[in-house]
């Protein structure tokens, strides 16, 4: 019964910290690096026969290079609605429209602009750091519930000490991420 406990306690907690490694991954993404990624469109909303839908609902988006988004809408009509939307979004770019596609091209990044991607990248990696140590400490504070509802001491300091291990080896795996984001952002 008390292994059982225990054993939740560890696939809760790891569950929770590989979605906290997703969602910097996800975050990361969103970071443009100078390439051209669909992903950087992805938060756009565009305003669709009165109501707000996301970009990708109204169109396809491609990269046929390294320095250009094109945007194919579904609808000729969704053209103008869709060029509005990515100037509204303030991304920096120049949307060209052609009557049938959007095209954008990704311009380079400048040292400063650089460094500020930097910058946020390591912060949503500090983000996802205090989250992994909240989930440390609630994963302890309910071992230390479980010893008080008896399960012996020394199962709870090997939990523990397991936990520890995981919070140490997501850590690295968040540092690993940011260093591959930051060699990324920097690469010219």
């Amino acid at each position: 019964m008390s292994t059982e406990k225990i054993k939740v306690c560890l696939d809760t907690t790891e569950n929770e910290m590989k979605k906290s490694i997703n969602h910097l991954e996800s975050e990361l993404i969103k970071i443009r690096a100078g390439k051209a990624n669909p992903a950087i469109l992805e938060n756009i909303q565009v305003e669709y026969y009165g109501s707000y839908v996301p970009l990708n609902n109204v169109g396809s988006i491609s990269t046929p290079d390294a320095r250009t988004l094109v945007i194919q809408p579904w609808e000729k009509a969704s053209i103008t609605p869709i060029e509005k939307a990515i100037l509204a979004a303030n991304l920096g770019f120049n949307p060209q429209n052609d009557g049938v596609l959007i095209r954008i091209m990704v311009p380079p990044l400048t040292e400063e602009r650089r460094k500020e991607l930097v910058k946020k990248a390591k912060n949503e990696a500090e983000q996802c750091k205090v989250t992994l140590r909240n989930l440390r400490r609630d994963a302890n504070e309910t071992l230390k519930k479980l010893n008080k509802e008896g399960v012996p001491e020394d199962m709870i300091k090997s939990t523990e000490a397991k936990v520890q291990t995981m919070t140490d080896s997501y850590v690295a795996k968040v540092d690993k991420h940011v260093e591959q984001k930051e060699k990324e952002i920097m690469t010219i």
